[in-house]
């Protein structure tokens, strides 16, 4: 069973001066089964803040549907959705403690207080702020801020939670540990998730499943696996992490030529005879000091402390970028020495460029 369907769902919005409408999201069609935690990826402006606002009602699809299980919620306001949003800027109440926070939806909808007490104090504990009950926001970190308005929307046991880039606020470690938390209160309650955010690696880290948006399309759905190792373009493989990009020609279904050699690649269904892209990830190329398929010079080495990161300039293809893991018993590297590079066979991938 799906928890929420998108059938052709697009939004356009008017024209600066009566000019043409501007289409933010492009006929979005998307199926999300039940206590999945889907991410909808992109740069700024891509759209998936406007799709994350018409699946909880708050913009009207200029036309689609969005489907809750069977049932068509398309024309219905957000009181009706059973949804939950976290957003950016937590949006607490400054005048109100911990509990009445989070008990606040709780008491619009006249649970007797008894059940109340007990359901707020249950979703407190599985948050970590149990014993935060009567202090007000104002007393709090940024993160148990977040912890609050995380409480306060799973209180009300949704169908579907929804966030709205919830960790911009926070600085790098704190935000690490929050996207670590969301995760696994998400798999420990199984409460289906939309989550909006444009950063590739908090998209990798928690998701089941990666919707890659640019200018309003939907680019790829997958597993963030997929996603990242068999991109179907260049956007998608360009936005996701590091990656070269050689230009080669098909040779067969797993098959290509780069400068004068063969490489293998992941099965594709290119004719032979094309030019294509093909995406090779830093860590997909070895480097040896004696022998290898591509012959090349360093042009720069820099430590990073778990990789070494390195720029080789290949004979008859270009400038690539190398990931050297266990950097400290491989050795050193000088600009300018002599080395060869070698794909690692199988995890090169045919891409091609996306038409607007």
């Amino acid at each position: 069973m799906n928890d929420l369907t998108l059938k052709n769902l697009r939004k356009e919005f008017p024209g600066h001066d009566g000019g043409a409408n501007v289409i933010a999201v492009h006929d979005a069609n998307l199926e999300v089964p039940r206590g999945t935690l889907v991410t909808l990826l992109g740069p700024s402006g891509c759209g998936k803040t406007t799709l994350l606002r018409m699946i909880a009602g708050f913009e009207e699809p200029t036309r689609g549907q969005v489907l809750f299980g069977d049932r068509d919620v398309t024309n219905d306001p957000p009181n009706r959705r059973d949804t939950a949003m976290v957003f950016q800027s937590y949006a607490i109440f400054p005048h109100l403690n911990v509990f009445d926070n989070v008990a606040f939806g709780l008491k619009l909808k006249g649970m007797p207080a008894r059940e109340l007490r007990e359901r707020v104090q249950r979703v407190l504990d599985v948050t970590g702020l149990s014993g935060y009950e009567k202090r007000s926001p104002s007393q709090l970190s940024g993160g148990q801020q977040q912890r609050v308005a995380l409480a306060r929307s799973i209180v009300m046991e949704p169908r579907l939670l929804l966030f709205d880039e919830p960790l911009s606020n926070l600085d790098a470690k704190l935000r690490e540990q929050m996207r670590v938390e969301i995760r696994e209160l998400q798999q420990r309650l199984g409460i289906t998730t939309i989550y909006v955010t444009h950063d590739q690696v908090e998209a990798m880290s928690i998701s089941d499943v990666v919707v890659v948006m640019e200018a309003g399309h939907i680019r790829q759905i997958g597993s963030p696996e997929d996603i990242y190792a068999r991109p179907k373009s260049h956007f998608v493989a360009d936005f996701i992490g590091k990656a070269n990009f050689l230009w080669g020609e098909v040779l067969s279904a797993d098959l290509v030529t780069i400068g004068s050699h063969e490489v293998a690649v992941q099965p594709h269904d290119h004719p032979s005879g094309q030019r294509m892209q093909v995406m090779i990830r830093p860590e997909a190329l070895s480097i040896d000091r004696t022998e290898g398929q591509f012959k090349g010079t360093v042009e720069r080495a820099m430590f990073l402390g778990s990789i070494l990161e390195c720029v080789v300039n290949v004979e008859d293809v270009g400038r690539v970028m190398i990931d050297i893991p266990n950097p400290v018993a491989f050795g050193r590297l000088e600009v300018g020495q002599e080395v060869y590079v070698t794909p690692i066979p199988g995890l090169p991938a045919v891409v091609e460029r996306q038409a607007g």
